[in-house]
C-alpha cells in the first residue's frame, strides 16, 4: 500500500450537533481505523492490513460481542449444486420489495462464493457431510433452495467471530476494546481524517481519546435496542448511524427496520434482547400453529412458514389479533430429541432455560426487532457521502436489501462488501474475474489517491467539546424504547408515528429547556451518549416511515396498506442539519443517486 503525503491536520471545530465530551486525553495514529469488530469490521480489517496498512480496530465491547455472534441461521451463497447467483439474486430481489439495487445484489451473489470461501481459508468451520466433505446447506424463508451454511448446528455467527478474532489476533492488528466511538474527525476539505472515543475500564487509554486515520470504516451493527424487545445485543444502540448524521453523511431505508417472525416470547413485559429462535428450524419442518394448532400461514403465501419475514412477521400479527393472543407457537415436536440436540443445541438450551422443552411442547414465539436494512447510504465500494468515511455491514445501506432482508444475507453482505472497501482503501482491482457493473467499469485503481498528512498531527480538543445540543440522560434510553415500541413497531399508522414524534420532540425539548434554564445538561457517560444516539437514530426512524404513505416490505402502515410502486418505488434520504432539523427528501427512483465522493464518473450509480 503506498502511503499517503502531504494530508493537512485535522480541523477540531465541529457542529452545534456534535456530542458534548470531554478533550482527549490521548491519540494514536493508523491508515485506517475500522469501528466494529463483526464479521464485516474484522474482513475490512485483515484485508487493509494484508495490503500493508496500519489498521486500528476500535469495539465497544470485547472483539467478539458483536451482532455476529449472535447470528443462528447462517450465511448464503450459492455453494450448492444446481443452484446459481442468479436465482439467489432473484429470491433477494423478490424479498426487497422492488427497492434493491440490483448492481449491489448482483455483486453480493456473484462474489458471495467466493468470499465464503476465502472465509473458510481464515479459518472458520462449517457443518460439512462427514463422508463427502460437501459443506451441508438448509434453507431459510425467501430462499427457493438450500443455500445456507450453518456451524455449530446453530451457532454459525459464534464461529465465524472465532475465527475472526483469532486471524485478527495473529496478525498483530492493533485493538481497542470497550471503546464507544463519539464523533467523526474532518480535515480542512472535509474529509474523514479519525475519530475520537471513549475508552472504558482501566489502562493506558482511560477516557476520552482520539484515532488519526486516512481513511474511517464504520462497522458498528445495528441500532434493535431503540425497541423494548430485540434480537440484539445492548450494544447495539444506532452510534455508528448517529456519528454519520453529525458528521454530515445521507442515511437511507431507515423506516425498514425487520422484526424477526420467531423471538422466544418471554412475558408482555420483556424488555432487552430476546433469544431468537432461528428461521432455519422453520427451514427444517417446523411449523407455526396457533392455541388449537391450526397451521394459519397456510395460504398466505406459497412459502407457508418459509415466506419473506415481513409476510410470516405480518401473518402472526394478524393471528394473534383475530385471537386475541400475545404470541403463537413454533411446533417442531417432531424432530425429536437427537436432531433438537444435534442440529439446533444453542435453541434448545435458550428455550430450557426459559423453561420450554421444544422436545416435547411448542414453543411460544412473537416478532421482535431484528435487523435494519437501512443505514448510512453507500455506494457499490462502500464510500457514503462523506468523503474518506466507509460504512459496511448492518450499518450501512448499499441497496442490497431493498425494503426487507432475505434471510442469511446479512453476514454475507458484510463480508463482500467489506472486501470491496478494502479493495478501494488499497487501490486493488476488485473487478477481476467478476461481471463488471456499470457502476465499476473504471476499477477501484482508476480514481484518484487522496493525499495524505505529513506527519502525525493529534487534535488538540475534542470535535464534541464545542457541542450546543443537551445529553440526554440514561433513563431516556427506556423512554425512547417505549415510545418506539408502541409507535413505530410492527405495525404502524400516521397517528402512531405522529404521536412517537411528539413524545421524541418531548423529550429532547425538556433537556433543551433544562440547559438553557439551568445551564445544566446531562453528563458526559457511555449510558448519556447511547441514549443521545438512540434519540437521533429514532427521530429519523419515525420521519422516515411517516414520510411513507403506503404498505412496503417490513414497513407495515395499517392506515395505508397496500403497495404504491407509481409513487413510493422510491428511497427516502436523511441528512441532519447544523441546528439539529432533519431533511427528509425522496430519490427520483429506486435507483440511489451518485454519491458525492470524488470518483471517476462511471463509477458512479445511474
Amino acid at each position: 500500500m503506498t502511503r499517503p503525503t502531504g494530508r493537512p491536520a485535522a480541523e477540531v471545530a465541529a457542529p452545534a450537533t456534535a456530542l458534548r465530551a470531554p478533550a482527549p486525553g490521548w491519540a494514536t495514529e493508523a491508515d485506517v481505523v475500522v469501528v466494529g469488530s463483526g464479521v464485516a469490521g474484522l474482513t475490512v480489517a485483515l484485508r487493509c492490513a494484508a495490503a500493508g496498512a496500519r489498521v486500528t480496530v476500535v469495539t465497544k465491547a470485547r472483539l467478539d460481542d458483536g451482532s455476529t455472534r449472535w447470528a443462528q441461521g447462517g450465511i448464503a451463497a450459492a455453494l450448492g449444486e444446481g443452484d446459481t447467483p442468479e436465482q439467489h439474486l432473484d429470491d433477494t430481489l423478490v424479498a426487497g420489495a422492488g427497492l434493491c439495487d440490483e448492481q449491489a445484489v448482483r455483486a453480493l451473489v456473484t462474489e458471495g462464493p467466493d468470499a465464503v470461501r476465502r472465509l473458510i481459508t481464515t479459518g472458520a468451520r462449517f457443518d460439512a457431510d462427514d463422508v463427502t466433505g460437501e459443506i451441508l446447506l438448509t434453507r431459510e424463508g425467501g430462499h427457493h433452495r438450500r443455500r445456507i451454511a450453518h456451524a455449530g448446528g446453530d451457532a454459525t455467527g459464534a464461529e465465524i467471530s472465532r475465527a475472526l478474532v483469532e486471524a485478527v489476533r495473529a496478525a498483530g492488528i492493533e485493538t481497542v476494546e470497550n471503546a464507544l466511538v463519539l464523533d467523526l474527525l474532518k480535515d480542512g476539505s472535509g474529509r474523514a481524517a479519525g475519530v475520537t472515543l471513549h475508552v472504558m475500564g482501566e489502562g493506558q487509554r482511560d477516557g476520552v481519546g482520539a484515532v488519526r486515520a486516512d481513511a474511517v470504516v464504520l462497522a458498528t451493527g445495528g441500532m434493535g435496542q431503540i425497541f423494548s424487545a430485540t434480537t440484539n445485543p445492548a450494544v447495539s444502540t444506532g452510534d455508528g448511524v448517529a456519528l454519520a448524521l453529525r458528521a454530515g453523511a445521507e442515511v437511507s431505508d431507515l423506516e425498514f427496520v425487520q422484526f424477526h417472525p420467531t423471538v422466544l416470547w418471554l412475558g408482555p413485559d420483556a424488555e432487552g434482547q430476546q433469544p431468537l429462535v432461528s428461521e432455519a428450524v422453520r427451514g427444517e419442518g417446523a411449523h407455526l400453529v396457533d392455541a388449537d394448532g391450526v397451521r394459519f400461514m397456510r395460504g398466505q403465501h406459497e412459502l407457508a412458514e418459509l415466506a419473506p419475514r415481513d409476510i410470516v412477521a405480518k401473518g402472526i400479527m394478524r393471528r394473534m389479533r383475530e385471537r386475541g393472543a400475545e404470541h403463537m407457537y413454533l411446533d417442531a415436536r417432531h424432530f425429536g430429541a437427537e436432531m433438537w440436540g444435534r442440529r439446533f443445541p444453542t435453541i434448545l438450551a435458550a428455550c430450557r432455560a426459559h423453561g420450554i422443552d421444544p422436545v416435547t411442547e411448542p414453543i411460544p414465539v412473537a416478532p421482535a426487532a431484528h435487523y435494519a436494512s437501512g443505514g448510512i447510504r453507500t455506494d457499490l465500494r462502500g464510500r457514503t457521502t462523506v468523503p474518506g468515511l466507509y460504512a459496511c455491514g448492518e450499518v450501512a445501506c448499499t441497496g442490497v436489501h431493498g425494503a426487507n432482508r432475505l434471510a442469511s444475507n446479512s453476514l454475507l453482505e458484510g463480508l463482500v462488501f467489506a472486501e470491496r472497501i478494502a479493495a478501494d482503501i488499497t487501490a486493488e482491482d476488485i473487478t477481476a474475474g467478476t461481471e463488471s457493473t456499470g457502476a465499476e467499469s473504471a476499477g477501484a485503481g482508476g480514481r484518484e489517491r487522496p493525499a495524505g498528512r505529513t506527519g502525525p498531527s493529534a487534535p488538540t480538543a475534542s470535535p464534541a467539546a464545542s457541542g450546543d445540543a443537551p445529553l440526554l440522560a440514561s433513563e431516556a434510553r427506556y423512554e425512547i424504547q417505549h415510545i418506539m415500541t408502541h409507535g413505530a413497531g410492527v405495525l404502524r399508522s400516521a397517528e402512531s408515528l405522529a404521536r412517537a414524534a411528539d413524545r421524541l420532540d418531548r423529550v429532547q425539548d425538556d433537556a433543551v429547556a433544562q440547559l438553557r434554564r439551568d445551564g445544566k445538561t446531562a453528563e458526559p457517560g457511555v449510558e448519556t451518549w447511547e441514549a443521545t444516539n438512540l434519540h437521533l437514530v429514532a427521530r429519523v426512524l419515525v420521519a422516515a416511515a411517516l414520510r411513507r404513505e403506503e404498505t412496503r416490505g417490513c414497513h407495515w402502515r395499517e392506515d395505508r396498506p397496500e403497495r404504491d410502486d407509481t409513487v413510493w418505488r422510491r428511497h427516502l434520504l436523511v441528512t441532519l442539519r447544523p441546528d439539529g432539523a432533519l431533511d427528509v427528501r425522496a430519490t427520483d427512483s429506486e435507483a440511489f443517486p451518485p454519491s458525492t465522493t470524488p470518483r471517476a464518473e462511471t463509477e458512479s450509480r445511474p
